[in-house]
């Protein structure tokens, strides 16, 4: 169960579901891109691989991006399993999406950095079942350049359409069902790491 209360939580920790080998991470995507996807475990061909793409382990912070698969254009809601490796290898590939005068030093050494990292890391407040922000922060890792196309080609394990369990727990969460709700969450653990592989990455 994914109890969002249970231990105080470290300001910047990844919590996702994962297993020895994969960790799940959540998109949204129109129907002609999800369906495919879902179905075939690879993004179709109308996919491009040119642009960013953001990727979230957590489901409840997915759940505020796509307003729990209702936004246009993100009406499909995937459940992603890629490979750890790939994913601690944009980890320690990435640069923060903003500067940070303790990590970066000066502003031209981050502009410089970021213009050349293939994958770039925000750290935007978690959200409980009603979608309100917690006093922690929940990663959002995007991937451009040689990520993006490792990722799609080489670390997706499995995809998942995960739209009916969004569709179930939103309808659960607006009748005030909140155990219920939590009870269907996907088991988020804090997802173990180096130290120094975040070292780079904290706001």
């Amino acid at each position: 169960m994914n109890d969002q209360h249970a231990d105080p939580e470290p300001r910047f920790r990844i919590r996702a579901h994962h297993t020895e080998s994969t960790i799940t991470v959540y998109q949204a995507y129109p129907p002609e891109i999800g369906g495919p996807a879902a179905r075939d475990g690879r993004f179709p061909a109308a996919w491009k691989r040119d642009r960013m793409t953001w990727i979230k382990p957590s489901f409840l912070w997915m759940m505020y991006r796509c307003g729990w698969g209702t936004k246009a254009g993100q009406e499909t809601v995937l459940g992603i399993r890629i490979s750890r490796a790939g994913f601690e290898w944009a980890l320690r590939e990435a640069c923060l999406s903003h500067y940070v005068p303790e990590v970066h030093g000066d502003h031209a050494a981050w502009r410089s950095r970021l213009r050349q990292a293939p994958a770039r890391v925000q750290w935007d407040p978690e959200r409980d079942l009603r979608l309100a922000p917690l006093p922690y922060r929940s990663l959002q890792l995007g991937l451009a350049g040689e990520a993006a196309v490792r990722y799609a080609d080489e670390w997706i394990v499995g995809v998942e359409d995960v739209t009916p369990l969004a569709a179930e727990v939103h309808a659960l969460v607006r009748s005030g069902e909140l155990e219920r709700a939590a009870a269907l969450l996907p088991d988020e653990r804090a997802y173990p790491l180096a130290g120094e592989v975040l070292a780079h990455l904290r706001a």
